[in-house]
């Protein structure tokens, strides 16, 4: 009885090299495209949320409009959403792109 194994054929003295540089240049891009940016973004997200202070206006996730009344130690904010109304909500609830949506100077024509 005869039985023959399959070989993959040799593809020259740099076969496995070649694969060894195509997955570092795939894990590459990866890194370049999409944990960076990501990595960024979370950065200056965190920077945006310490550096709120009281009279700040912002907008929330959920589209809430308010100033901010007073920062709270626990993480939370006292948000004014009109004169005498206000919620208790948490920082981390703040859009960044909207409030600096909210907060950029109208363009004048």
């Amino acid at each position: 009885m005869n039985i023959y194994f399959l070989q993959a054929p040799s593809s020259g003295p740099f076969g496995n090299m070649t694969s060894l540089i195509f997955m570092g240049a795939i894990i590459l891009t990866f890194w370049l495209f999409f944990i960076r940016p990501q990595a960024k973004k979370a950065k200056s997200q965190k920077k945006f949320i310490d550096d709120l202070q009281k009279g700040d206006k912002i907008v929330t996730i959920a589209g809430i409009h308010g100033t901010i009344n007073k920062v709270n130690e626990d993480g939370t904010l006292n948000l004014e959403v009109s004169p005498g109304s206000y919620l208790k909500i948490e920082k981390s609830a703040i859009s960044m792109d909207w409030t600096a949506a909210l907060n950029k100077p109208a363009d004048k024509k």
